[in-house]
């Protein structure tokens, strides 16, 4: 296991080093270990999914009819049913290649970079062309690209909700871990999808491609099976019924019309399929495609991607979603709920007031976010204190300047950074209360100096 080595083992491991991969390393990782790209099963030609339209039991009788017909010359009824079938087949591909077509424009809304050392020098490569032994460096706003041992964390948060479905940002280290541990606690490690919330760091890459956690996720589900939605297997129960009945009604009137009316093969047999085709519900298969379709296109226009059509009838069933992923259904947002300062709760701020501006600034200056115009980078509880300082007073400027900062970590449970005049910290209640000089009981009406030693 990769976190319970050292960085010079890992090095040695991946045959790289600090100076990074020279030319000739990257040409044979590359040819040794591939793109660093999930690889996706083959994908059906267009001929191949206008073709699985035709496996319907119902389809099979109509084609069996329209051939018949047409060895009969009866060329008006072979075209109609002829064109029912096309209808209904080209109606399936076409909501067919709308969904791969959604789903591969999200894949190609952006073609990340990473910044990696190679032959001493800082570069920026394309994510796919990331290999094995390569130093990559990150900071915040960064999406990881392959798996990797960290070398270096200066107070590095990584979001992995993806792969723990914890929310929670995870502070990461360079220590080694002996004993042997699940994902979410291997702290020395960095997996790729994952979203840098916080400072910066370097780690060497270890895995790319499919041998990547979530490579591994992909590779489980490529190789599940596809269980037919409820409609789905309703439709085939009543297609193999039908299809059971117009046979013996084929027969029936088939042998009646040979044996009993005495006509010639060719009648009788243009007759059995005439009543064969009346008993078919031609309509059935197009009507059922163009009404999942029409609530497909619904669904797309609430942001919402369907890859197969029938599955919206199975949405539709559902009453009840399990999940035990914490941000899978959420948005990974945080939101200021109430403001509490000077004994009493505020609905706005006032610059004129201390207490309220001595607030503000606490949010402004202990807060490592950062918001522009197409990104949000940072904790999501950070990110909720600017959105309150924004939202209050848009345009509220900060007067003070950040001097020095202690960040945040989980021993000291505290954020602190200090000004020309002034020290401003943020982090745990029962933290904070301990350096407190001074406070206000509400019970007791009574200013406290817990820092004073009692005298006898």
């Amino acid at each position: 296991m990769f976190y319970q080595k050292s960085s010079q083992d890992i090095l040695k491991e991946c045959e790289s080093s600090l100076e990074g991969l020279y030319d000739f390393q990257v040409k044979k990782h590359s040819a040794k270990y591939g793109k660093n790209e999930l690889i996706e099963k083959k994908k059906d030609s267009l001929l191949v999914i206008f073709l699985k339209q035709f496996q319907d039991l119902l389809v099979i009788i109509l084609i069996f009819a329209a051939s018949v017909s047409g060895l009969s010359h009866q060329i008006e009824s072979t075209f109609v049913i002829i064109a029912v079938i096309v209808l209904n087949a080209l109606l399936g591909t076409i909501q067919t290649l709308k969904s791969k077509k959604f789903l591969e424009s999200l894949k190609k809304l952006s073609l990340p970079h990473v910044k990696v050392i190679r032959q001493n020098q800082l570069q920026e490569i394309n994510a796919n062309d990331l290999t094995i032994g390569d130093l990559v460096c990150i900071e915040a706003g960064d999406i990881i690209s392959g798996d990797g041992r960290l070398l270096e964390a200066n107070h590095l948060q990584v979001n992995e909700s993806h792969l723990t479905g914890e929310v929670e940002s995870i502070d990461k280290s360079v220590e080694i871990i002996k004993e042997k541990t699940i994902l979410a606690k291997q702290k020395n490690m960095v997996f790729s999808d994952s979203l840098v919330n916080h400072r910066t760091g370097k780690y060497i890459v270890c895995a790319i491609g499919m041998q990547t956690e979530i490579g591994k996720i992909a590779s489980l589900l490529d190789n599940t099976k596809n269980r037919k939605p409820p409609l789905q297997k309703n439709l085939d129960t009543l297609s193999g019924q039908l299809s059971l009945l117009i046979l013996i009604i084929y027969f029936l009137v088939l042998i009646l019309q040979l044996f009993v009316a005495r006509e010639n093969i060719l009648d009788a047999l243009m007759m059995a399929v005439a009543l064969a085709v009346a008993a078919i519900p031609e309509a059935l298969s197009s009507i059922v495609t163009i009404i999942l379709s029409l609530s497909t296109q619904k669904m797309v226009k609430e942001h919402a991607i369907i890859k197969n059509i029938h599955s919206v009838e199975s949405l539709g069933c559902i009453s009840v979603i399990c999940s035990d992923k914490t941000g899978t259904l959420t948005q990974n947002k945080m939101t200021v709920q109430n403001i509490y300062t000077n004994l009493q709760f505020i609905d706005h701020f006032n610059l004129q007031n201390h207490d309220h501006l001595t607030l503000l600034k606490t949010c402004y200056l202990c807060n490592n976010a950062q918001i522009n115009e197409n990104q949000r980078i940072g904790d999501p509880t950070e990110l909720a204190l600017l959105d309150l300082i924004h939202q209050s007073i848009p345009l509220y400027k900060m007067s003070s300047l950040k001097i020095a900062e202690i960040p945040f970590d989980s021993n000291r449970k505290m954020m602190s950074v200090s000004t020309k005049h002034h020290l401003y910290s943020k982090g745990a209640p029962d933290v904070l209360l301990k350096n407190v000089i001074r406070f206000y009981s509400m019970a007791k009406k009574q200013l406290y100096h817990p820092c004073k030693k009692k005298t006898s």
